[in-house]
């Protein structure tokens, strides 16, 4: 497929055009999956999303780039007054097309870049970007006679992707704290705190790991720290095949995709009861 690039003014960094997930990963929402689902632009190439439709009827779907604020729990909410910085991430970042109509089983590049105006600070910017199934007109149906008011619900269907422009020689640290036994949903499992500092944000795996015990007893991948917050609470659920040895001495690590592969950032021991 064809490639896309703009120039990124100045001073992105070097050390990849675009950072993907390490392993290809999907989002489905509906019939649509998009695939990566976290893009990194660090340098002055651009890069693609793909849109797929694995429905099987055409569908038409649009694009446009969100703000988003991470709260300390790790959820994402929409930004109602964006401060400058958040402002500059929703003018930097391009992509085209921005409305694609997809037979069944149809891919779609989806083509971004960013354009740093001059003298924008160093730092990550991000925008979160929004692929949304546009439902297709309905047959008029003949008029039914009902009682009172009467409502027809049609869902919308829709997948959000963070994508992330790094100016400059960005740093960023991490550490796990508070890692305890709890009960989620009537169900075992392990909480913990990431602490974050540093000019970047954080994104990887946790593993909860047990001597002697072949497999974590609890996993999670996909946890971000982004810059707007210096702390998130993160609950893993702990695997059934071996809730058995959830107790005692653990391991915790928190591990990040990198061009070369995954890197330990964070590490720490706990005991659980």
């Amino acid at each position: 497929m064809a490639r896309f690039s703009l120039g990124i003014l100045g001073r992105l960094a070097l050390a990849a055009p675009a950072l993907l997930l390490a392993t290809p990963v999907q989002a489905g929402v509906g019939d649509l999956l998009v695939a990566p689902t976290r893009v990194v632009l660090n340098g002055s190439r651009g890069t693609e999303v793909i849109l797929n439709n694995i429905g099987d009827d055409v569908a038409t779907y649009r694009v446009s780039a969100e703000l988003r604020r991470m709260t300390p729990e790790g959820k994402l909410v929409d930004v109602e007054l964006p401060n400058d910085k958040e402002k500059a991430a929703q003018e930097m970042i391009l992509f085209a097309p921005r409305k694609v109509t997809l037979p069944p089983n149809q891919p779609q590049a989806i083509r971004l870049s960013a354009r740093a105006p001059e003298g924008l600070p160093d730092g990550e910017y991000r925008v979160h970007m929004l692929f949304r199934a546009i439902p297709a007109p309905q047959p008029v149906a003949a008029p039914k006679k009902v009682e009172g008011v009467a409502f027809q619900l049609r869902p919308i269907y829709g997948v959000t992707i963070p994508v992330i422009v790094r100016l400059g020689n960005l740093e960023a640290k991490a550490a796990l704290s508070n890692v305890r036994k709890v009960v989620d949903n009537g169900k075992p499992a392990v909480a913990l705190d990431i602490n974050r500092t540093g000019s970047r944000s954080v994104f990887g795996e946790i593993r909860v790991l047990k001597a002697g015990v072949a497999k974590p007893i609890a996993m999670v991948s996909g946890i971000a720290v982004y810059t707007e917050i210096g702390q998130r609470s993160v609950t893993l659920p702990i695997d059934p095949a071996v809730a058995a040895s959830a107790t005692g001495q653990v391991t915790v690590q928190y591990v990040e995709p990198t061009d070369t592969g995954p890197v330990t950032i964070a590490e720490t021991s706990a005991v659980l009861r």
